[in-house]
This record gives structure tokens, C-alpha cells and sequence, in this order.
């Protein structure tokens, strides 16, 4: 049975690593994923993947690959080496730039003999209202078949999405404990809500990071998830 902890993943958009560390070590106790996105790791670089293994989490590496194929397995390449978990590229950049994601991302992984990371498709933002849903069926279903290990998605997408690629392993971002604002998140789910949708791992930020007591909104949210999980059997 996989352990709450490590269903949740502390969203580290911030540009500077010490604090960032000094963050997750303060909520360790309930979250086993640290995501490194655009922002953190264009200010600390492979550093903060590193710092952050160190610390005891297993990393995520949110940067949404997205250009030509041979470009992105370059990318992927080197990211694979790097010893993340989990990282990310966009199912909008078709076949080819997927599968070649996947196959470089397991090369690189072998050549640095680290464990190989799960390569999440990205299907449509959560701050996009507007996309159809034959989009994001064919987007996850695509991921499937290049060999993607998961998908990022919404939590209202979770039903779509599981028709089209039940096996996948589902990330879902845009998570807001009640009474925390959306933000940017046009469409936004609480963890308890997510987890009863059918999702694996929730992604959680600035509920967190910009809460005067961290640790408190920590603790209720994976007390939240827990029963959620436990409710879903």
C-alpha cells in the first residue's frame, strides 16, 4: 500500500535552494516528492536536485519539455542521468518528441546507473479552461502509447483520462485545501476530492509554502488524503 507521504509532492516555486531546503525539511514528515520546477531550477540548476535527494525526497522535475524531437532527447538525456523520480514533458509535442523523451530518458538513466524516472505527459494546464475533451483523450492516450509512466492532469480531468489510459500513473496539480485561494488555477480540487477521483499523486504549493504555519496545513492535508485514500479503498 503506498504510504500517504508518498502521494504528496511540495510544489518548490521559489528561486532560492536554501530556503526551499529549509521548507521541506520542515514538512518531511508528510511529504515523500519534492517538485523542482521552472523557476527553482533555472535559478539553482542540478544543484537543486541534488541538494534535494540529499535531503531524503524523491524529486520531481517539473520543466514540461516541448520542442523538436531530437532536442528534447538531448534534454531528456542528460535528465535521466540526473537521479529524478518523476519529470515531465508535453504530450502537445506529438509522437515522435514522446518516444524519444521516454527512449533517452531511460539511456541516460543507464548510462549514469541511476533508477530510471517516470516520464509524465502533461495534457492541458489546469489554468486552461477551454480545451475539448477529444483533446485530452487523445493526449493521454497518446502518452500511453509512447511509453509514458503517467500523466499530469486536473483533478475534473481524472474521468476522461482514466477511460483513455487506465493504467497510467495520474499527477494532479491545482490542489487547494478549503479556504485556500485558486490563484491562478482555473480549476482547482481539494486533496480529499482529487484522491476520491482517482488520483495518485497531488501536487501542492502555495497552500504550503505561503501558510504562516507549514506544518499545521501539512499535517491536515495529509490527514485529509489519508481518509480520502482509506474511503477509496
Amino acid at each position: 500500500m503506498v504510504e500517504t507521504r508518498d502521494r504528496l509532492a511540495l510544489a518548490l516555486d521559489m528561486d532560492d535552494l536554501v530556503a526551499a531546503l529549509r521548507l521541506a525539511k520542515r514538512v518531511a514528515p508528510w511529504f515523500g516528492v519534492a517538485k523542482v520546477g521552472l523557476e527553482l531550477f533555472a535559478a539553482e540548476g542540478p544543484e537543486a536536485v541534488v541538494a534535494l535527494a540529499g535531503a531524503g525526497y524523491r524529486v520531481f522535475l517539473d520543466l514540461k519539455l516541448h520542442d523538436i524531437p531530437t532536442t528534447v532527447g538531448r534534454a531528456a538525456r542528460v535528465i535521466g542521468g540526473l537521479g529524478v523520480a518523476y519529470t515531465t514533458v508535453h504530450t502537445m509535442g506529438g509522437e515522435a518528441m514522446l518516444r524519444a523523451a521516454v527512449e533517452e530518458m531511460a539511456e541516460g538513466a543507464r548510462a549514469a546507473r541511476v533508477a530510471e524516472p517516470c516520464v509524465l505527459g502533461v495534457t492541458v494546464l489546469t489554468s486552461d479552461t477551454e480545451a475539448p475533451k477529444n483533446v485530452l483523450r487523445d493526449r493521454a492516450a497518446l502518452a500511453a502509447a509512447t511509453g509514458c509512466g503517467g500523466v499530469v492532469c486536473a483533478a475534473s480531468d481524472l474521468p476522461e483520462v482514466r477511460r483513455a489510459a487506465a493504467r497510467l500513473l495520474t499527477v494532479v496539480p491545482g490542489i487547494r485545501p478549503a479556504g485556500v485561494a485558486a490563484d491562478d488555477q482555473a480549476r482547482a480540487a481539494s486533496p480529499g476530492a482529487a484522491i476520491e477521483a482517482g488520483a495518485d499523486i497531488l501536487v501542492i504549493g502555495r497552500a504550503v509554502t505561503a501558510a504562516e504555519d507549514p506544518e499545521a496545513v501539512a499535517g491536515a492535508i495529509a490527514d485529509e488524503v489519508g481518509r480520502a485514500v482509506r474511503a477509496r479503498g
